[in-house]
This record gives structure tokens, C-alpha cells and sequence, in this order.
């Protein structure tokens, strides 16, 4: 939700559509209410986009139908615009929409953020926080939570931003963080994530603080993957990976049939290997066709990289039994109702 102009479709279509970022200049405003289904292993749900010159919580329109079972809101906010009005748009949404579901979380996003000065991003988010804080302090509705991102579809904060928040949707998250942080410990990991290969997503990482600069490697080593297996994906050959052998990059695949974009569950698994200027090794599985897990680690580290495969063979299992045990759930909940 937002006022026009303020990127709402922009973002769903970088995210979810995966049109490049200059050619959203050419969307047009949208006029009603547009659903989009999005149903890929742990994620599974379903994005409105809203009209920025409509309101929703009039009369006029069901709330309840709206807002019954709604899992995150998402208010955008255009930085480089004047966002008074958009902060009383913000503020009744909230209020509204809690008073219909009070199991909402609420996101904002402080959009387009790209083309201010490090300093101006942080005075604006304070400001809105602060007028924001302030206005439902004054209504005697403190208690209502709404977390603030800086965000921008011409760089990795957006991803960054939607990580998280479909996180907060994923009841299998604790058990995701958990299975990493046994990963990490017993292969030497420094850091792991576990991507949607399609929408560069983590859906879930380990107990370390995320970095941004490792997250942006992670993220667009799924790119540089993705853009070779296009191009050489019938043709690579299933050469040893010895300790020596890898140098800037290198690309093979377990017993010669697996890749990124195969949907056969019998043929095995895609694998990729980058190595740093700084010495550090990005390392990816290929966990099914929907995740990859990217970890990074020191090149000592990596010496005992068949440890390290047995160990992703472990975690890929118990990924697998989490995600059928969430399906057999799903299913049970929907034959219920």
C-alpha cells in the first residue's frame, strides 16, 4: 500500500517479476486492486497490490474481506517526495487494519532512497519514526509495532528488506536458523544463506549477524551461477574438484546432470565454487530446485570440503523433511475448512 507514484508496483515487479530496475519507469499507475500468487517452498502467499488513490477502509469497501487474513502490510513511502500526506495515509492504514486483524505486522518501506546522501537517509527514516511514534502515541496506540527499511530496486536493499519480512511469515524459520547454525559449527562455515533461487530472497540465514557485503556476494553469486548455466549448461563437462584446482570461479555439476533450472527431482544437484581476492570461498548447493544455500568461509576452512558435502547432504535432508512436514500441514488445514 502507498500513494501513487510511490513505487509499489515498481517493487513487485523487480522482486517478484524480475524486470530489470530502468524498465519500471514505463509502468503504468495501477487502477485496482492487482493479485499475484507466489508459491515457492517455504514461501507460499499472496501480494496485493493496492491503488494509491483508493482507500480501502472506507465504507465503501469490506474490511474484513481485505484485512481478515492479511500477514504483513507493506506501506511504501516515496523519500524524495514530500511524505507528509503519506504519513496520514500510513498512520489510519495501521490503525484501521489493526483494528480489523491485530496479527498484522506492519513494514514500511522508506523508498527510493538511492539518490540521497547517506546522512539525508538517516535524518528522513528518523523523522518519519519519530511523527509516526509520536501520532499513535497521541491516539493511545503505542502498542502497534511497524519496523522501517531503506530501500531501493536499483540495489540490494530491497531483497534485504523483503528477507526479512517474509521471514516474519515463515512458521519454519526457527527451525531453519537452527539446522544453519549446526551447518555452520561442525563445516567451519562463517556465514550461510538459503536462497529462493528465483527472487534472490533468503528465506533464512544462521544466528551471525548478517552483513551486507557478504549478503550482496551471496546474492549475486546466484546471478553469475544462473547466467552460465544458460549459457553452458549442456555442455559442462564433470571434471574432479580437487583442493588446487578452482581458481576465480568454477561451475560443475554432481554426477554430471544437475542444474539450477532442473525440475527432475532424480537428477542431482547443481554445485558452484568462487573464490575471493581475499582468499575467502563462496560455496553453493543447490538444496532442490526452488533453494540454494550459499555459505561463506575461509579457504582453510574449505581443505575438508568432503566434510562439508556430507554435511549439506544431512542439512538437505532435514530440509526436505521440514518442508514436506509444512506441506502435509497445509494440506490438513485446508481439508479442515
Amino acid at each position: 500500500m502507498g500513494l501513487q507514484r510511490s513505487g509499489k508496483s515498481s517493487i513487485q515487479r523487480v522482486v517478484f517479476g524480475k524486470m530489470p530496475p530502468n524498465d519500471t519507469l514505463y509502468l503504468e499507475s495501477t487502477t485496482k486492486i492487482q493479485k499475484e500468487d507466489i508459491t515457492r517452498s517455504f514461501i507460499d502467499f499472496q501480494i496485493w497490490d493496492f491503488p494509491g488513490q483508493m482507500n480501502f477502509l472506507d465504507m465503501t469497501y469490506d474490511s474484513q474481506e481485505i484485512f481478515g487474513a492479511v500477514g504483513a502490510l507493506i506501506f511504501v513511502i516515496d523519500a524524495q517526495d514530500d511524505y507528509s500526506e503519506a504519513l496520514h495515509r500510513l498512520f489510519y492504514t495501521v490503525t484501521g487494519a489493526y483494528g480489523v486483524n491485530p496479527n498484522i505486522t506492519f513494514e514500511v518501506l522508506i523508498h527510493k532512497v538511492d539518490g540521497l546522501s547517506d546522512d539525508y537517509k538517516i535524518d528522513t527514516q528518523r523523522d518519519i519514526q519519530q511523527r509516526m511514534s509520536d501520532a499513535l502515541a497521541d491516539a493511545q496506540m503505542e502498542h502497534i509495532h511497524l519496523t522501517y527499511y531503506l530501500t531501493s530496486i536499483y540495489d540490494h536493499s530491497i531483497y534485504e528488506a523483503f528477507s526479512k519480512i517474509i521471514q516474519k511469515l515463515i512458521r519454519e524459520l526457527p527451525t531453519l536458523e537452527n539446522l544453519l547454525n549446526v551447518l555452520c559449527s561442525n563445516s567451519g562455515i562463517d556465514k550461510a544463506y538459503l536462497f529462493d533461487t528465483l527472487t534472490k530472497i533468503y528465506i533464512a540465514t544462521d544466528s551471525s549477524p548478517v552483513d551486507m557485503q557478504s549478503y550482496e556476494l551471496c546474492s549475486d553469486m546466484i546471478d553469475v551461477v544462473i547466467d552460465i548455466e544458460c549459457i553452458y549448461g549442456g555442455d559442462i563437462s564433470n571434471d574432479s574438484l580437487d583442493d588446487d584446482e578452482y581458481g576465480s570461479g568454477s561451475l560443475r555439476r554432481i554426477d554430471g546432470e544437475g542444474a539450477i533450472g532442473s525440475t527432475d527431482q532424480g537428477e542431482s544437484d547443481a554445485s558452484s565454487l568462487i573464490k575471493l581476492d581475499n582468499g575467502d570461498v563462496l560455496y553453493m548447493r543447490e538444496v532442490n530446485r526452488l533453494l540454494v544455500l550459499i555459505c561463506l568461509l575461509r579457504h582453510d576452512n574449505f581443505e575438508k570440503h568432503g566434510l562439508i558435502d556430507y554435511n549439506f547432504q544431512c542439512f538437505k535432508e532435514a530440509v526436505t523433511e521440514v518442508f514436506e512436514f509444512s506441506q502435509r500441514r497445509i494440506r490438513q488445514h485446508s481439508d479442515d475448512n
